[in-house]
């Protein structure tokens, strides 16, 4: 890559190329795994746990895309855990009351053993979150939110953490740094399921963190080396193989969701249709509640009906068939993840299972 000029490039140009061997005479064209518990002394990694080249090639460049240094964790929740943890033992949580299942499920463990605690806010009432900071630590948000889709002021709430010195942490798996940055306006901490879109192949499960604050950097790397919760090699190279094509699949994903969301809100069958505007996320409820939900989950035959997201395979499901989801997301709303299938395909075969 031309480093000197590399800022002049945009995202799309710098996601293929950042990361990437010096171009000598002779060098491979990308990094290779690096398959190695143990180093020789004298410079570079001493041993497995520490680091690892494969690891710098993919924190390099997420940190480019973001706009930071990103450390890699071997999972989603690995990577959520260390951010959580950051907040004091009594500490306070602020945590819109509406996200990832997995960052749900982790606070009210850690609420109930007493380590924290947690104030609930909607997200999109701006006034009410600011106010919720006052005495807080530690604020997580989603923008647009899991998975309700629920849209946040950034700008707004982060500035009034920075000025409360409450610790900001936003989980940016769903925009990824193409469509959203949320350093850029103030975020202490950025965290991705990296198993989801960044890799795009569902093959991988991982996670991130991205941060431009050096002590936080340092305090995370720290957590990833005595915890254990180290990427496999292996798997870090399918994610940064993955991350070369992101930009593509984003703007294919994300033109077909839009498309969808058109056709969605027509159809007789869908009572809401819910959508941000922009993303490649989309949830709907059809109409006939929890039994219409399941018969769709049931009759698609090109759509997955799976967990995840992010693929380049398109994905839905009922999300309250999870024990862990909040009453007040509806026992009928449909999360649809969209991949890069044609759209006529995808748009058949949904019309046909909504009947």
């Amino acid at each position: 890559m031309d480093t000197e000029n590399a800022a002049a490039y945009s995202a799309a140009t710098r996601v293929v190329t950042a990361g990437r061997p010096a171009r000598t005479p002779g060098a491979p064209v990308g990094p290779g795994i690096e398959l190695s518990s143990t180093y020789v002394a004298g410079a570079g990694p001493t041993y497995g746990r520490f680091g690892n080249r494969t690891w710098s090639s993919f924190e390099q460049v997420l940190g480019d895309l973001e706009g930071g240094r990103a450390l890699a964790f071997s999972s989603g929740m690995a990577a959520i855990s260390a951010c959580i943890l950051l907040t004091p033992p009594g500490g306070m949580v602020v945590v819109p009351q509406h996200v990832y299942n997995g960052t749900t499920t982790l606070l009210d463990q850690l609420a109930a053993e007493g380590r924290l605690s947690v104030r609930r806010v909607d997200p999109t009432d701006t006034a009410a979150t600011v106010a919720a900071l006052d005495g807080a630590d530690t604020i997580w948000l989603e923008s647009p939110t899991n998975p309700m889709l629920e849209v946040c002021d950034l700008p707004t709430v982060l500035a009034a953490a920075r000025d409360r010195e409450v610790l900001s942490i936003v989980d940016n798996t769903f925009n990824t740094p193409l469509l959203a940055r949320p350093l850029e306006v103030g975020a202490d901490l950025v965290v991705h399921s990296v198993t989801k879109y960044l890799s795009g192949h569902s093959d991988v499960v991982l996670g991130a963190v991205v941060t431009t604050d050096d002590a936080l950097h340092e305090r995370l790397r720290g957590h990833r080396t005595l915890r254990g919760a180290i990427p496999g090699p292996h798997g870090t190279w399918l994610a940064l193989r993955g991350m070369r094509t992101l930009h593509l699949r984003m703007e294919r994903a994300c033109a077909t969701a839009a498309e969808l969301v058109s056709r969605l809100t027509a159809h007789g069958a869908v009572s809401q249709v819910r959508y941000p505007g922009f993303g490649a996320i989309i949830c709907l409820e059809p109409k006939g509640g929890r039994a219409a939900a399941e018969r769709l989950e049931r009759d698609v035959r090109l759509w997955l009906p799976a967990t995840s997201l992010g693929g380049v395979e398109s994905s839905l499901e009922r999300r309250r068939r999870h024990a862990g989801e909040p009453a007040s997301v509806p026992e009928a709303l449909v999360r649809l993840s969209v991949g890069i299938e044609d759209v006529e395909d995808l748009w058949a075969d949904l019309a046909a299972a909504l009947g």
